[in-house]
């Protein structure tokens, strides 16, 4: 997710789009099955490991994120007022915790990345609102997807809504291009003016994954290298899907049972 300019986006070939379609759908099945797990007292440790076991023995892939530049576990759990790449540990959830489930799965060569946010029982009016609002935001940024667009579209529209909302986007980190490699060109802003940045082509995919914030939009990084947190504590959310962009539009590759999109 550095910035990449020197380097070429890769425009993904028939086999390429067949391959990230299938783990596309992986990745998307990793969290429809952790969800009946999220719940009070258990730990973000416990839900790695139940993620871990059903990516390596059911799906027969690989987690990503494991020894990914040193990341010691196999999904990223995000609680409360953490952005993004939170580690899990023993942490146990409590009620009214929110906790994003950030899953990269790596099978034949390719990788799907995805992300939801998870509630704890009964959420705050604030939190409900967050995290409705951000995905909100994703929908918003993948609607712009197609030929001829230009990747500040999506960032101009996700920044609109979420501050319209009186919320905060996240601008250190971003979406980014996704295949045969984890992270690769082009970096997809969360903010920004429409018409701003290259222009859509099909066979381009990527991630859209808007992190929005309740309070300020800064974010500092702890000492454990990984995770990053808001500055001033408040609540954040995160909602991420891998894209392919179409002929006509655009398809979403880690599409969930529970969406219509």
């Amino acid at each position: 997710m550095d910035p990449r300019a020197d380097k070429e986006i890769i425009i993904k070939t028939a086999e390429d789009i067949e391959k990230m379609r299938i783990v596309g759908r992986l990745a998307a099945e990793v969290l429809d099955m952790i969800a009946p797990h999220v719940r009070a007292n258990i730990t973000t440790d416990e839900l790695n490991h139940i993620c871990h076991d059903y990516i390596v023995n059911v799906q027969k892939a690989t987690p990503a994120p494991l020894n990914y530049h040193g990341f010691p576990k196999s999904i990223c759990t995000s609680v409360n007022h953490q952005v993004c790449h939170g580690i899990p540990g023993d942490r146990k959830l409590k009620e009214g915790d929110i906790i994003n489930i950030d899953v990269t799965v790596l099978k034949d060569g390719y990788h799907g990345d995805t992300s939801k946010m998870f509630v704890v029982g009964k959420p705050s009016i604030l939190a409900n609102r967050l995290i409705n609002i951000t995905l909100e935001c994703l929908y918003l940024g993948i609607q712009q997807v197609k030929p001829g667009a230009h990747f500040g579209d999506i960032g101009a529209v996700i920044q609109e809504h979420a501050e319209k909302n009186r919320f905060s986007v996240v601008r250190e980190y971003c979406g980014h291009g996704i295949g045969k490699i984890f992270h690769e060109p082009p970096n997809v802003l969360h903010y920004g003016k429409p018409g701003a940045g290259e222009k859509i082509v099909p066979g381009m995919i990527f991630t859209i994954e808007p992190m929005i914030n309740a309070g300020a939009r800064h974010v500092k990084l702890l000492p454990d290298d990984w995770t990053v947190v808001t500055k001033d504590h408040s609540l954040s959310a995160q909602w991420e899907h891998t894209i392919l962009v179409t002929d006509s539009g655009y398809e979403v590759l880690t599409k969930r049972s529970d969406e219509a999109i």
